[in-house]
């Protein structure tokens, strides 16, 4: 089918079975440009259990659709790729985590959304890279214990006195971004400002003129009266911006950074998720539960 038909029958799909299409940032323009709405893994997750449609095809990876099935047990909930996964969410494990909580049994588990469910279900709280040092600053604990991302929990400790005992993990793209490229496309584009997102390392953080998370860049890019903005996070996010922005201009730092598993969904996958009704979210009632109480106690500190 051409790309204009493919469009054209999910619209008809759309319509005719009450589904809405969300997608992350991170997602090839054409999958952004079908969407119903734009946004991070919570923003969406929140966004569909708000909504009344009966179907929720989430184009992003398979963390984001669980969260969006935990928040929303009454839909139905299709990730267009089964095997859209995340490195970073698939480095830490329910076992893993048991065995290291066990060490630590003073530690509150602060998890990160970039996990599965059963990692959240073992969590006493969940936090985005928006809220993560509000969640540990307020959470009723001295010792964290952080999952998984290393670079996230690092930047965390910077705004609070208490103990974080970092999981070794780390998000493939972000951890790439490397200072000295940094600092080349900064010295080749000296008035532009330079944004990054804190699952980078330290040393790119602190080159930086602000972190913040995929949101944060949406609602800079958007308010501020700078012209030219280096973006340190996955490249679809520029596609966004630009087409949001237009009269603004945005560089990627270096070859662009791209993640593998958000560009694997195609306008074909969304077609057929759509008209076959695959691939569904489905998960234990007693893992919905307990992961639903860690997001249940994030959402205190929005």
């Amino acid at each position: 089918m051409e790309k204009e038909d493919i469009i054209t029958e999910i619209q008809k799909l759309k319509r005719e079975k009450k589904a809405i299409i969300l997608a992350h940032n991170y997602q090839r323009p054409e999958i952004q440009d079908i969407a119903d709405y734009l946004g991070d893994s919570l923003e969406l997750s929140l966004i569909a259990s708000k909504s009344d449609a009966k179907i929720i095809v989430f184009c992003g990876v398979r963390f984001m659709a669980e969260s969006a099935k935990i928040l929303s047990p009454e839909k139905l909930i299709l990730l267009p790729r089964e095997d859209a996964g995340c490195l970073l969410a698939d480095m830490a494990t329910r076992d893993e985590l048991r065995e290291f909580k066990a060490k630590h049994p003073e530690a509150y588990v602060v998890s990160y959304v970039n996990t599965s469910a059963e990692v959240k279900a073992e969590s006493d709280v969940c936090c985005t890279s928006a809220n993560a040092v509000k969640v540990v600053q307020n959470v009723p604990a001295k010792q964290i214990i952080f999952v998984p991302d290393r670079n996230l929990a690092d930047y965390v400790q910077r705004f609070t006195d208490k103990e974080i005992i970092a999981w070794n993990g780390f998000c493939y793209v972000h951890d790439g971004i490397e200072p000295n490229i940094v600092k080349k496309t900064k010295d080749s584009h000296p008035d532009a400002k330079l944004i990054v997102h804190p699952e980078c390392k330290r040393e790119v953080i602190d080159l930086a003129d602000k972190v913040t998370s995929t949101g944060g860049m949406v609602k800079f890019a958007r308010e501020s009266d700078v012209e030219k903005i280096i973006v340190g996070t996955e490249e679809g996010m520029i596609y966004r911006l630009q087409k949001e922005n237009p009269k603004k201009t945005f560089y990627t730092i270096g070859s662009a950074r791209v993640c593998r598993n958000m560009k694997i969904t195609t306008l074909e996958d969304v077609l057929f998720a759509l008209r076959e009704e695959k691939y569904k979210i489905e998960l234990s009632d007693s893992i919905m539960r307990k992961a639903k109480t860690a997001l249940d106690k994030m959402l205190e500190y929005i």
